[in-house]
């Protein structure tokens, strides 16, 4: 059973019981009618009340039961909130902590509902490219009116349960600190006798001149919702509640519930919502592996990347030391990170008692001595493998038992770096986005030697940041970066062969990527792609690049840091202008390698930028370097900007067809650097079997 029964004087206590947050799953479900059913067959019953055990009253569907055939499996949520609609004795809904989706769309089909304060109540299916699909789009606007109601389902955003007091959606809202059961149960023996039962479906929505104000509401959301059509949908059944009659409501709320179901957005979205949660599991690390306690931070390095990182640790309360070779860059470094907390608290996000406590919990030292006791330090200093063995030798030396040495290389042998030490059990990769303070990504490299609990410490403190943590095994690049490199030699190519880069990165950009590869190389710098290819040169003679991004480097364009890269930028104006410097040079370029500039489509822009990525993932599953296809999709959905609405580039293969990508690539396989088209064995097999990498 996922919900208990009990009786309390006349009144029966039904309480949901499926942690962690009482998803309303076939179990909770089936437990809840029967409850439902055995209090109304006593006669020593007089109300019944139903609540939520642990930490919230529901959150709404079992997402262990998504796209499973238990979802649709009777007794259904409409069922259950029929069977609480049609009780002769009066429900009553005691609401605490989480009330949101099915939940609340259940304590909606109650009689009455009662709440203490601090419960979020939110219907956030849009988030999942959906609408509520048990009542919610016609119960909610009965209550707390259309205009608001629109707002809560159209951007899913929870609203504190006293900030809705003032509406008919909670009979009462209880004192802070009350006990919400004994609370409930009075409330509930108050209001036994009443008669008839007051019923959400009974009550009309009245909004003067609602014709107007929904047209209006229709162009903005259009606007505002972009290639996402959930929004509009969830403004559309909203409107039935005024102007259909409830059933008919329902039926429409249905209809655009499993309409948008089939889309390619919400199937997105949802494979998005599950590879987010499934990223942090380990097969070989079991979730009761001992981690270390993270108490005291220190950060190596405090330019731009040493900086965002130590902002991540006091955000979440851990104090960090920033150590340097200069004091002027450790002066420089943390005035920075003053100033941008100041920055964020003249936008009203951060009160003046926060900005104290963050900035009190930094410090500085130019002295490997003063971080000893810290029990993780981040090393970001350059991308230089002399470099990370200096920092590395010494921090073996320093640092105490039990420290997690951790490395902010984007490209570089996790491995090697913990043969520099003697404790390579403790050495892990932590590859934070710029910029760090803000990107969601961090991606976790697992040495061959990392401990079990060094990497469970990590994943668990990935989450303390607030940051997607996905583990990727050792390999020149990693995920993210390995996979970017043949996407960027694709976009250098096509430079060579007709494009220039503002038709390449406006093709990317209409695709849905935040940005095209042009603009990110300027938002990252184009010098530190420049020093990565001269490794290659060396390294992987074999591997052909454009020299294009080259030639741009030796006219001094690193990007926006200089006010100039593939595009022009202005101060203050972080705005892409096209330079016809750069563009003459690139047309030069293509002339003296021969090669003829023809029209490229945007269609074979997207493909071939799109399609590299895929390629080199499947390579990457292959070797192991990924443990999940949906890893792959979490990284380049947090980190490198790929649209959500197509679920990362793995999922977004899966949804064209692997059979269709590789007729894609037999054709480019035929043009200029065709080698690069050599399909990955993995690739081929599922195209072969009619699977997807998700499948």
């Amino acid at each position: 059973m996922s919900a208990d029964y009990v009786v309390k004087g006349s009144v029966a206590v039904i309480t949901l019981n499926n942690p962690p947050v009482n998803g309303l799953g076939l179990a909770t479900r089936t437990a809840a009618v029967e409850g439902l059913r055995k209090a109304q067959a006593d006669d020593a019953v007089k109300a019944i009340v139903i609540t939520g055990a642990g930490k919230a009253f529901s959150g709404g569907a079992d997402i262990k039961e998504f796209n499973s055939p238990k979802a649709l499996t009777e007794p259904t949520l409409h069922t259950l909130i029929n069977v609480i609609e049609n009780s002769a004795k009066p429900v009553v809904a005691a609401i605490h902590s989480v009330c949101m989706g099915g939940g609340l769309e259940l304590a909606l089909g109650c009689n009455y509902r009662v709440a203490l304060p601090g419960a979020q109540i939110a219907l956030p299916e849009v988030k999942l490219g959906l609408l509520p699909g048990a009542g919610g789009t016609q119960r909610l606007p009965r209550m707390i009116g259309l205009e608001k109601a629109i707002n809560m389902i159209v951007s899913g955003t929870p609203i504190l349960s006293e900030k809705l007091a003032d509406t008919a959606l909670f009979d009462e809202v209880f004192a802070t600190g009350s006990d919400l059961l004994s609370s409930a149960i009075a409330f509930a023996n108050h209001v036994a006798d009443v008669r008839p039962l007051p019923k959400v479906r009974d009550r009309k929505v009245h909004y003067p001149n609602h014709e107007a104000f929904l047209q209006f509401t229709r162009n903005t959301v259009k606007a505002m919702s972009g290639a996402f059509p959930a929004p509009i949908e969830c403004v559309e059944t909203v409107a039935a509640s005024v102007t259909h009659k409830f059933e008919d409501g329902i039926k429409f709320e249905r209809e655009r519930f499993l309409h948008l179901i089939q889309t390619p957005e919400s199937k997105a979205l949802r494979h998005a919502f599950f590879a987010e949660r499934v990223a942090s599991k380990m097969p070989d690390v079991p979730a009761d592996t001992p981690t270390r306690e993270i108490r005291q931070a220190a950060v190596i390095g405090a330019g731009t990347m040493g900086g965002g990182i130590a902002m991540n640790f006091v955000n979440a309360g851990i104090p960090v030391i920033l150590l340097e070779t200069k004091q002027e860059a450790l002066d420089k470094g943390i005035a920075t990170i003053r100033k941008n907390y100041e920055n964020t608290m003249k936008k009203g996000k951060l009160t003046q008692q926060k900005f104290d406590q963050r900035v009190g919990l930094i410090s500085g030292t130019l002295s490997y001595a003063d971080i000893a006791q810290a029990d993780i330090v981040v090393e970001a200093v350059f991308e230089d493998m002399g470099v990370k063995e200096t920092v590395f030798r010494q921090l073996d030396a320093v640092m105490k038992p039990g420290a997690i040495l951790a490395s902010n290389t984007s490209t570089l042998d996790v491995d090697q770096i913990a043969g520099f030490t003697k404790r390579p059990q403790d050495v892990i990769g932590t590859h934070f986005f710029s910029p760090a303070n803000v990107m969601k990504l961090l991606e976790i490299v697992r040495g061959k030697a990392t401990g079990k609990d060094v990497l469970a410490t990590t994943l668990a403190l990935s989450k303390k940041l607030k940051k997607t943590g996905v583990v990727s095994g050792v390999c020149d690049g990693f995920i993210g970066n390995r996979m970017i490199e043949q996407y960027s030699r694709q976009a250098g190519f096509l430079l060579e062969e007709g494009c220039l880069p503002e038709q390449v990165d406006k093709a990317v950009e209409k695709f849905g990527f935040a940005m095209g590869p042009f603009r990110m190389g300027d938002l990252a710098g184009n010098d530190i792609g420049w020093y990565i290819r001269k490794r290659r040169y060396v390294e992987k003679p074999e591997v052909v690049y454009s020299k294009t991004a080259d030639l741009l480097c030796e006219m001094g364009r690193f990007g926006q840091k200089t006010g100039a890269g593939w595009y022009d930028y202005k101060a203050g104006d972080r705005k892409a202008y096209a330079n016809q410097a750069v563009n003459d040079m690139i047309a030069k370029h293509s002339a003296d390698i021969g090669v003829e500039r023809r029209k490229i489509s945007d269609q074979e822009i997207v493909e071939r930028l799109v399609y590299s990525l895929v390629n080199e993932g499947a390579r990457i599953l292959e070797e192991g370097i990924a443990m999940r296809a949906s890893d792959i999709d979490m990284v380049y959905l947090t980190g490198y900007g790929f649209p959500v609405y197509r679920g990362g580039p793995m999922f977004y293969a899966d949804t064209v067809g692997l059979f269709n990508v590789l007729i894609a690539m037999e054709k480019y396989a035929k043009g200029r650097h065709g080698d690069a088209w050599t399909p990955a064995p993995l690739l081929v097999k599922l195209a072969a079997e009619g699977k997807g990498f998700n499948s």
